[in-house]
C-alpha cells in the first residue's frame, strides 16, 4: 500500500517519520493516552520501533498516520485504520494533551474514514472505546459513527482491567 498525505481543516495527516520518536515517547507517557492505548513500558528505542512499525504499511492490514499541525508540523496525535480486510476495518486514535478539546481527533477520524471508504473500498469501519472514556464517545458521535451496543469486558486497557466497550460503526452508505 502506498503512503498518503491527507489534509483536513487545520490538520495534516502524514506518514510517520523517525524524527517523530521523541514526540511519540512523550505522548505515550501521558496518563490519558497510556490508559486507553496501552503500549507497556516505553523508552526511546521502543518509541523508534513503534514509529517504524506504524510507518510500514506493506502488510496491507493497517494504515497509520501522524496527525500534525500543518503550520509548524507539531505532532498532535495519531490516527489509524487497522484490521483491514474483507471490506472492513477498525479506526483508532489518540491526541497529545495540548490538542484535546480542539476537534483534532474528530477531524482526523472523519478524514481517514472518508479516505478509507473512497481509496480502500471499505464498506464498514468500527470504532470501539472503553465506556469510561467519555471523550472518545464524543469523537465517535461527532465523526458520524453510530452507536451499536456494548461489548462486555472486551478489552484489557492500561490499568490492567478488562473494560466494557461501546461499539460504534460507519458504513460507506451512511451520510457523511
Amino acid at each position: 500500500m502506498e503512503h498518503v498525505v491527507l489534509a483536513a481543516p487545520g490538520l495534516l495527516l502524514r506518514p510517520w517519520r523517525a524524527a517523530d520518536a521523541s514526540a511519540v515517547l512523550a505522548a505515550l507517557g501521558d496518563p490519558e493516552v497510556a490508559t486507553w492505548n496501552p503500549q507497556g513500558d516505553m523508552d526511546e528505542a521502543r518509541a523508534r520501533d513503534w514509529v517504524r512499525r506504524r510507518a510500514d504499511w506493506s502488510s496491507g492490514e493497517h494504515v497509520s498516520l501522524a496527525v500534525a499541525d500543518p503550520g509548524d508540523a507539531e505532532l498532535l496525535g495519531a490516527v489509524s485504520l487497522h484490521r483491514i480486510g474483507g471490506g472492513n476495518a477498525s479506526v483508532g486514535y489518540w491526541t497529545v494533551p495540548a490538542a484535546r478539546g480542539r476537534g483534532v481527533a474528530t477531524g482526523a477520524v472523519r478524514r481517514l474514514t472518508t479516505w478509507g471508504f473512497a481509496a480502500l473500498g471499505l464498506h464498514r469501519i468500527e470504532l470501539c472505546h472503553a465506556v469510561a472514556n467519555v471523550p472518545s464517545c464524543r469523537v465517535a458521535e461527532r465523526a458520524g459513527y453510530l452507536a451499536e451496543g456494548t461489548l462486555r469486558q472486551s478489552y484489557r486497557y492500561g490499568d490492567g482491567r478488562r473494560h466494557d466497550e461501546h461499539l460504534h460503526a460507519r458504513l460507506a452508505t451512511d451520510p457523511g
